[in-house]
């Protein structure tokens, strides 16, 4: 029997399960579709399927590089913690890590269909099922990023929560260390203002305007309380403009000035950030807690 894309996606809405796996389970079945689903009921792959809507939103943050001339970084949730800390998943994590360093995969999807380890043929995709089978918990690899300098390529990592990656002409591995670090902690939203984009100058400015409004000031002194706390939202918003942590009496700019040195780009993951948790009250925990003690 032909297995068709519509058969494929009607395994998938049944199980939750992916796409490579649902065309293999098929093929394996020819077809069947009730076959396929109880042989990745068997396989776990079908129990993995019933934690996918479960909101994984703490994880860990994992940084890999051949040096400084190119590097990885990926994020890799969970739902709790606890199982953040667990050996199993932060190797799997890690390997991870290592397959996005050294693969060509654009996307998540192509990368989940990489096999986990190289020379293996274990998927990535098949070992998260595994994962999730045996610790209980949903989980996902959320995003990643692979960079090739155009300078030197410089990381930190907060913990396993917080990851940055950030190239860098000139200064030395201190300052490329020093600056990534203070991305880490004042998160900028770009290097500088000419990449502020134009949708938050605008909101920005409206709310600026109408704070600015309330006072009731001529139009003349408005405009320029405007353009007062506007300049200190480019300054507090952008690489450059911000105060050095590690010395708040000069500005990162000034500090690559007199280094000589210029930052090329960075990136900076937190775990879980911009994920909607989901919240639960007490009865509804209670029995969601009885429901996976069941296996449910």
């Amino acid at each position: 029997m032909a297995i068709t894309a519509s058969l494929v996606k009607e395994l998938r809405e049944r199980t939750g399960a992916g796409m490579m796996e649902c065309k293999k389970a098929l093929t394996e079945t020819n077809g069947d579709i009730e076959a396929a689903i109880e042989n990745m009921r068997k396989s776990g792959q079908a129990k993995a399927a019933k934690k996918a809507g479960r909101t994984a939103a703490d994880g860990v943050i994992v940084i890999t590089s051949d040096g400084s001339a190119a590097a990885a970084m990926v994020e890799v949730n969970c739902e709790t913690d606890f199982v953040a800390k667990d050996e199993n998943f932060k190797s799997f994590a890690e390997a991870v890590g290592e397959r996005v360093l050294g693969s060509d995969a654009a996307d998540v999807e192509a990368l989940m269909n990489s096999a986990l380890h190289e020379g293996e043929d274990t998927t990535i995709e098949e070992a998260r099922q595994a994962l999730v089978s045996k610790i209980g918990e949903n989980m996902n690899v959320r995003r990643f990023v692979r960079q090739q300098a155009v300078g030197a390529l410089y990381s930190y990592s907060h913990g396993v929560r917080i990851g940055v990656l950030i190239d860098l002409t000139g200064g030395d591995e201190g300052l490329g260390r020093d600056l990534a670090m203070h991305i880490a902690a004042t998160n900028p939203v770009c290097v500088s203002e000419d990449q502020v984009p134009a949708d938050l100058l605008a909101k920005e400015r409206e709310i600026a305007e109408a704070q600015a409004r309330e006072s009731g000031k001529p139009e003349n002194i408005i405009e320029k309380m405007v353009e007062g706390r506007m300049r200190k939202y480019v300054n507090e918003s952008t690489l450059l403009g911000q105060a050095f942590v590690k010395n708040p009496d000069t500005s990162v700019g000034k500090l690559l000035q007199e280094s000589g040195a210029t930052v090329n780009g960075f990136v900076r993951y937190e775990v879980g950030e911009g994920i909607e948790k989901k919240v639960e009250d007490f009865r509804e925990e209670v029995m969601a807690q009885a429901a996976a003690a069941r296996g449910e």
